[in-house]
């Protein structure tokens, strides 16, 4: 089990590497120069010169790449050209916000999920497995932003359940917090429940026709323990659905964000895609690996927990 732990944490720390070095070098070449767009077309030559000085711009690519990858690599992300604040410091401010969104939205999708992926399971072609295959083609055929926006207007403005626009710190008041994030969640859970559904769905199906179910029926065994059988045996396909999931409400987050006026990683990207901020982008970069890096563990060690041949691989 300790080779089996230690092998995942050195392929995260590989991804983290790789991801983060191939950022910086699309970055460098996507951006350009950045001082025109940081001090606008009127700046004096002069002026950028000594911005691109202050940067450290003006330095060898490799120089600037190895420059900042030891400095992350102890979690200084370097200030933001846009500010001059620490990088660090303005995502740590930013990440709760998103967190506390798609942590939800994820407890949502795994909670919904599996009991609709069980009720389908175990009563395939009833009225809420036809309910889900119709859900899972309305939904992956809206947009995203769509559904975001008909919330906010239904939930939001007409029956005024939740805010429609805000975000509310715990330290704040817990009920608003949650109140705050509820229509953001549900916004980035519905197609994740759809999905994680129709995995547990199948694979319950599938391993209900195998031959030690039957053998275990016909021992005499209760349909409740028939059941969490089957249901152990049918998660790793719906585990790794709502881990790949995560990985993607993350990404969602930035539309739902902007959507909800939160002030989330999501935002903060929007804003330093738009001006070409390389340090607060690769910043966001590394941190959101980071957390795909941990998902991603976790998710292994609930497989090799129930799936003990995994360990072996």
């Amino acid at each position: 089990m300790l080779s089996f732990i230690a092998k995942r944490l050195l392929s995260g720390v590989l991804l983290l590497v790789v991801v983060t070095s191939g950022t910086f070098f699309l970055a460098y070449l996507a951006v350009g120069d950045p001082t025109p767009g940081l001090l606008g077309n009127s700046a004096t030559p002069a002026q950028q010169a000594a911005l691109r000085a202050r940067i450290g711009y003006d330095q060898p690519v490799l120089v600037q790449f190895w420059n900042w990858l030891s400095n992350a690599a102890t979690g200084d992300f370097g200030t933001s050209w846009r500010n001059f604040q620490p990088v660090g410091d303005q995502i740590a401010l930013r990440v709760p916000v998103t967190l506390s969104v798609v942590v939800f939205a994820t407890v949502l999708s795994a909670v919904v999920g599996l009991a609709v992926g069980i009720a389908c399971g175990l009563r395939p072609g009833g009225l809420l497995d036809r309910g889900l295959k119709l859900a899972s083609v309305v939904l992956f055929a809206l947009p995203g932003f769509w559904v975001s926006l008909v919330l906010v207007i239904w939930f939001g403005i007409e029956l005024k359940w939740f805010p429609a626009i805000g975000y509310v710190s715990p330290e704040q008041s817990v009920g608003g917090w949650l109140r705050s994030i509820t229509l953001p969640s549900v916004s980035l859970a519905l197609g994740a429940i759809v999905m994680v559904a129709e995995q547990l769905r199948n694979g319950f199906l599938q391993v209900t026709n195998q031959d030690f179910v039957r053998t275990l029926r016909a021992r005499g065994l209760s349909g409740r323990r028939v059941t969490a059988h089957v249901l152990r045996n049918a998660s790793p396909a719906a585990l790794t659905v709502l881990a790949l999931m995560f990985v993607g409400l993350l990404g969602g987050a930035i539309v739902v964000e902007i959507v909800f006026n939160l002030p989330g990683i999501g935002s903060l990207t929007q804003s330093a895609s738009q001006i070409g901020d390389i340090p607060v982008l690769l910043g966001l970069t590394a941190v959101t690996v980071v957390f795909v890096v941990i998902v991603n563990f976790l998710l292994d060690l609930v497989l090799g927990w129930v799936n003990p041949k995994v360990r072996e691989r």
